[in-house]
């Protein structure tokens, strides 16, 4: 009988250290929601043009506890979603261009969209874009999880950068 005993505590020993080690982790180092889930877009307007491009400015929260990282982007207004940046040279001349590697919203923080700074462009549009009208697009994480992102059109004159053209295209 003592064999049994031994066995049923060695039994009770796994099944509680397994209990134990369980407990002791956190919800987050489970989290395997996707990136998009815990991301919010706040304040988010987009640039009216006739033809051509327009931009798309905002703020991006994210909840989560890892950072929410923006890979790409598509729009029905739009034959193509670009992540921009702005660059400034020796000379002060600012330069727009594709943001190599894309954009991440911290954990747990805010990654804004600015005029003269990071934003996303819709490129080769199909439409008019016009103030008061909405534009919707949607933006692309890198675990393939998406978030629909609707914006006000509004009249923007632009910081008037030269624009570089990348062989980066997103979407």
């Amino acid at each position: 009988m003592s064999d049994n005993k031994f066995r049923i505590s060695a039994g009770a020993l796994v099944a509680a250290a397994t209990l134990l080690a369980s407990a002791c982790t956190s919800p987050s180092d489970h989290d395997d929601q996707p990136m998009a889930a815990g991301v919010t877009v706040n304040d988010q307007w987009a640039s009216a043009a006739d033809a051509g491009m327009a931009a798309m400015f905002g703020t991006f929260s994210n909840a989560g506890h890892h950072g929410a990282h923006i890979v790409a982007g598509h729009s029905p207004a739009a034959g193509r979603v670009e992540i921009h940046e702005v660059v400034a040279d020796e000379g002060g001349t600012k330069t727009m261009r594709p943001k190599s590697g894309g954009l991440t919203v911290p954990a747990e923080g805010t990654h804004e969209l600015v005029p003269g700074g990071d934003h996303l462009m819709l490129m080769d549009l199909r439409q008019p874009l016009r103030p008061g009208a909405e534009v919707t697009l949607t933006v692309v994480f890198e675990d393939g999880s998406e978030l629909p992102v609707t914006a006000q059109i509004r009249d923007f004159a632009g910081g008037h950068e030269d624009y570089q053209p990348g062989s980066q295209s997103h979407g």
